[in-house]
């Protein structure tokens, strides 16, 4: 998704929201590792200086900063590639500040899932007409052909520690519905599992 869809070019500035779960902090690792400039959105002090450790740009705390003025200061020339895994009002917030020809790349929408029912859709969509940008949404079973490479490419940089995917493990089966608790509330860093035995 980030590579083939958000197709990130050295210099462009690449936000990601939900940066500090699985998927988002591997997409901020390798948008660094392309060159770009990287601006991840998570939940709390702890996530952000974990994320500033591995070397992204700048980070937003959803939780007690104000996003639009975050995006304001920290994107001065716009959003080149958003690589969203939220949804909502981050995703309105971050379409108002879109570079000309941006590319939206939708992973998914963590802020939605709970109430499915009743979704909220972006209400700024006008600006990818207004600044000639474009938004596609992806699960990774659209490009079968490319899971073999990305498995090879993820281990090589894992391998040799340029990206590191942090794990939170929960014990026991009991444990499964404060894992699905920590999903929603933004409470774990990088995978969530549970182990039952």
């Amino acid at each position: 998704g980030l590579l083939k869809i958000g197709d990130p070019q050295p210099g462009e500035t690449v936000l990601v929201s939900g940066a500090a779960g699985a998927t988002g902090s591997a997409a901020a690792q390798i948008a660094k590792l392309k060159g770009a400039r990287v601006i991840g959105i998570a939940g709390g002090k702890d996530k952000c200086d974990w994320l500033l450790g591995t070397g992204i740009d700048a980070m937003i705390d959803y939780k007690s900063e104000d996003i639009r003025a975050r995006l304001a200061e920290t994107c001065p020339d716009g959003i080149h590639v958003f690589f969203d895994n939220v949804g909502g009002a981050i995703l309105d917030a971050v379409l108002d500040h879109l570079a000309l020809r941006a590319r939206v790349v939708i992973c998914g929408a963590i802020s939605q899932y709970d109430d499915m029912d009743h979704v909220t859709g972006p209400s700024m969509y006008l600006r990818l007409a207004e600044r000639q940008s474009v938004m596609e949404g992806f699960a990774y079973f659209h490009f079968p052909e490319r899971m073999a490479p990305a498995k090879a490419k993820l281990s090589e940089w894992l391998a040799e520690g340029s990206i590191s995917l942090p794990e939170e493990i929960l014990m026991g089966i009991d444990a499964y519905p404060e894992a699905l608790q920590f999903m929603f509330s933004g409470g774990n860093l990088g995978k969530l599992m549970v182990k039952v035995s």
